[in-house]
């Protein structure tokens, strides 16, 4: 970082035109405004390239700076929510930067848009952790908001604390806000086939089976699929989805599920996969070493120090410590979450206070606040503004509450559930542990939900993770898997 004021220059070279070509468009005489303030190079220009490149670069530090460039990660500076309510209620796409692949992206989805007519499309944008989904769905949600043909669009998912965070950032009153729905709300007694011109689906392997809930009315009730309602429902339906991160039974949703609905509306169907991701310091080293190390697979992956912040700590408040000291910074966040391996109390204790639920040894934090808690405790806030609201610092989040977003630094207190057996040379799971009911229930897909849970919660931070670990064999094996960086 610098505080020094920079200079940058963007350079164009179309190394397969050619400057002597008739008719010359590139190089039209219209445009040589925009040639002068973006210069452009064509394959016959190499030496005049050059010697651009040698007076931009040729001094002091110019070589040093240039492979310092070549070789850095491309990634978006700026997080989620704090650029959301100006590219929502402003229209202001400059609020985020894509790059190349989300680009591909975005233009693959406003090309169907454009071919609106009666026959339905579907789109499936896969990506792992920190791809940029949310960040193409609000992109184009921008931009379909503020262009002069009138589109009925929505935005969808069914993360309440995602819905809300969004929501939380926009000004009052803003009418952003009505673009912004559950997925719960496309049955067909709320809305005609068709309706909805482009509907984006955020977080789409959290939906759901049925498209009823325990609040649906009778009388509104349907036999139909959630992925039936929402393909049913709208003319496009853009899924922004990530396969691994299934992590319950109830939330069957996947791409496969998608592509047989699909053929079951004979919709159009395009997919388009994300891969650079921009989360974790955008290091794909790390994330690749954390797949391999979570589902046993060959560790032939490593990152360097430099890479990622990542530590092990020896007792959980030594990390919730360092956490906390990390949020405190100013412009910096930061989480501790755990698995779900203590209960969740659902009352207050007699002192009014939330019960400490999450223990280990000395150590006691309360989790997030439960839904069934009305009368929350000065200073603390609900369960769904846990994430993004500076006082959930003070409680420990879960899957529920952590997936979907991003932090600076995230603290994982992994449970008893995730252990290394040292005879089997292997992580196992261990459902005897889990206090989490729904998980419970499905002892057959267990142990892939309890990995793909970890792997969610270890993929959260954009500088950092910091995790602390119930099974001590566990620990000693993360530890000598990150040994040798440097």
């Amino acid at each position: 970082m610098s505080s020094k004021e920079l200079h940058i220059e963007g350079l164009a070279y179309c190394y397969n035109y050619r400057k002597n070509k008739t008719p010359n468009t590139l190089f039209d005489e219209k445009y040589s405004e925009l040639l002068q303030a973006y210069k452009t190079y064509a394959g016959d220009e190499v030496q005049e390239l050059a010697q651009h490149l040698q007076q931009a670069l040729g001094n002091g530090d110019g070589e040093t700076i240039f492979h310092k460039m070549i070789n850095s990660p491309i990634r978006p500076s700026k997080k989620l929510l704090e650029s959301a309510a100006n590219l929502i209620h402003e229209g202001n796409v400059s609020a985020f930067a894509l790059i190349e692949e989300q680009i591909i992206a975005r233009n693959v989805i406003l090309d169907k848009i454009r071919k609106i007519g009666n026959k339905k499309s579907i789109i499936i944008v896969k990506g792992g952790p920190g791809t940029g989904k949310t960040v193409i769905a609000l992109h184009i949600l921008a931009l379909l908001a503020g262009n002069k043909k009138s589109y009925n669009i929505r935005y969808a998912t069914k993360s309440k604390p995602l819905l809300e965070g969004v929501k939380d950032r926009l000004p009052r009153g803003s009418k952003a806000k009505l673009l912004f729905s559950n997925v719960t709300q496309f049955i067909p007694a709320n809305c005609e086939p068709n309706n909805i011109d482009v509907l984006l689906v955020d977080e789409a392997h959290r939906i759901s089976n049925s498209a009823n809930n325990q609040y649906t009315p009778t009388d509104k009730r349907t036999n139909l699929t959630q992925i039936q309602t929402i393909v049913q429902a709208a003319k496009i339906s853009v899924f922004f989805i990530d396969d691994k991160q299934a992590i319950r039974s109830v939330e069957i949703g996947s791409s496969q599920l998608i592509r047989e609905c699909a053929k079951e509306y004979n919709a159009d169907i395009a997919e388009v996969e994300l891969k650079s991701q921009f989360r974790c310091n955008g290091s794909d080293n790390y994330l690749d070493w954390l797949e391999q190390v979570i589902y046993n697979e060959p560790v032939k992956s490593s990152f360097k120090e430099d890479e990622f912040d990542f530590k092990i700590f020896d007792d959980p408040q030594t990390l919730y410590d360092e956490i906390k000291r990390k949020d405190s910074i100013d412009g910096q966040s930061a989480r501790l979450t755990a698995g779900f391996c203590w209960p969740w109390s659902s009352s207050l204790d007699e002192n009014g206070d939330f019960v400490k639920d999450v223990t280990i040894g000395n150590f006691a934090m309360p989790w997030e606040t439960k839904d069934t808690i009305t009368n929350i405790p000065k200073g603390y806030v609900k369960w769904y503004e846990w994430a993004y609201k500076p006082e959930g610092i003070k409680q420990v989040g879960c899957i529920y509450t952590a997936q979907g977003f991003e932090f600076d630094y995230i603290g994982v207190i992994i449970g008893p559930d995730l252990r290394y057996d040292t005879e089997q040379q292997c992580l196992i799971t261990d459902i005897k542990e889990i206090k989490d009911p729904m998980l419970k229930r499905n002892a057959a897909y267990f142990d892939n939900y309890a990995r793909n849970i970890y792997r969610v919660l270890m993929s959260r931070g954009m500088k950092g993770c910091y995790v602390y670990c119930c099974d001590e064999n566990l620990k000693e094996y993360l530890r000598a898997k990150i040994r040798d960086r440097k």
